[in-house]
């Protein structure tokens, strides 16, 4: 079977050994890097999808064409302190590294990625967000279900993403959950801006997620899975001893709609592929 036709029957790939053990390493010591330039005194910006709406602020808002950091909800004392250094406080980085840092850029766009793009026939699509999700021992936090195409709402559907293990991914430490052949189903919301500030969910469609048929992606360090936006999928929170660092980047068609009220802004005419 055919990568495309694999992905289309059951709206993933598992592809291991995709990058090497030194490309995952540069990028969590990119990170590690970033992290120290990142002033943080006033403007927490903690990540939670379940409490999205409610969290959303400015500085979420405003990065889409930035490197932004974003915080884990139990990172700080009531004290208003951090619990632990700021690089082990943080839930995820985002959302242009691809475009804005050399490391992450190369990462992005590498030959291996640019000839599996060609087997999916996806020539056509444009980097559109990116996010290094960082899921630390003991902190890191549970991902509810949701669809990628929620967040990333085009006209027709066409959001993929992209998620690599920087770390082996593991029951324990929080790996991805999904179903195959769960993307054949109807976008059940769409997250966007809301007039006079803020975002919101409008639902689409009423029909709750069915867990039926969840599966657990384990995968080792280096590994590559590839998500259709239609496909219901989550994490649950790390309680291990051991970080499930992962980088994802997010994809869409050049020939689709993309709303200006989407919550992710970019100029489209500075996007590119791969």
């Amino acid at each position: 079977m055919t990568y495309k036709k694999q992905f289309e029957t059951e709206g993933y790939l598992i592809l291991e050994n995709f990058n090497t053990e030194a490309a995952c390493d540069g990028l969590m010591k990119r990170s590690e890097e970033l992290t120290r330039s990142f002033d943080y005194t006033g403007h927490p910006s903690v990540f939670q999808t379940s409490e999205q709406a409610r969290t959303s602020d400015d500085y979420f808002l405003d990065s889409g064409d930035k490197i932004s950091f974003f915080f884990e909800k139990d990172a700080f004392e009531s004290n208003g302190k951090l619990k632990n250094d700021l690089f082990h406080s943080l839930n995820k980085i985002g959302h242009a590294l691809h475009d804005l840092d050399p490391v992450f850029n190369a990462f992005s766009r590498s030959a291996q990625l640019q000839e599996l793009a060609k087997d999916l026939e996806m020539e056509n699509h444009l980097l559109i967000q990116s996010m290094h999700i960082l899921k630390h021992a003991k902190i890191g936090g549970v991902v509810d279900i949701h669809q990628d195409a929620s967040f990333l709402y085009t006209e027709p559907e066409s959001c993929v993403g992209f998620w690599f293990a920087l770390e082996d991914a593991t029951i324990e430490n929080g790996c991805l959950w999904a179903k195959p052949g769960g993307h054949q189903t109807k976008l059940r919301s769409w997250f966007h801006r809301k007039q006079g500030g803020g975002t919101q969910f409008t639902e689409l469609d009423p029909e709750p997620f069915s867990m039926e048929g969840m599966i657990p992606l384990e995968v080792k360090k280096g590994a590559c899975i590839v998500l259709n936006g239609l496909l219901p999928h989550y994490s649950l929170p790390n309680t291990s001893g051991i970080s499930r660092q992962a980088y994802a980047i997010h994809t869409i068609s050049s020939e689709a709609y993309y709303p200006e009220i989407n919550w992710l802004q970019r100029d489209k005419t500075q996007l590119t592929g791969f």
